[in-house]
């Protein structure tokens, strides 16, 4: 393996954990705005009232976008790439 397929590896690895990190995440970042802006509005100052909402709304996000089967798809598109890669380089 030379520098150019390794970086091209790493460059493809954080694409990859990109996209299959992202709708989570944003979905964190909707629910945990959604909760300061109550708390502020409300002027309840708790720091654990966030944390379930935003487990569950991890839960869900993670069912919704993991049962439309393209973050599998993704994951294992890469690992078969990772593979095919090492057959190809290996000794």
């Amino acid at each position: 393996m030379n520098e150019g397929v390794i970086l091209g590896l790493m460059r493809e690895a954080l694409t990859v954990g990109m996209l299959v990190g992202a709708p989570i995440l944003g979905t964190t970042l909707v629910v945990g705005m959604v909760v300061s802006i109550i708390q502020a509005a409300t002027q309840v100052n708790e720091a654990t009232l966030t944390f379930v909402p935003k487990l569950i709304a991890v839960f869900v996000a993670m069912l919704l976008f993991g049962m439309a089967l393209w973050m599998m798809s993704t994951l294992l598109d890469f690992s078969a790439g990772i593979f095919a890669n090492m057959a190809a380089y290996g000794r």
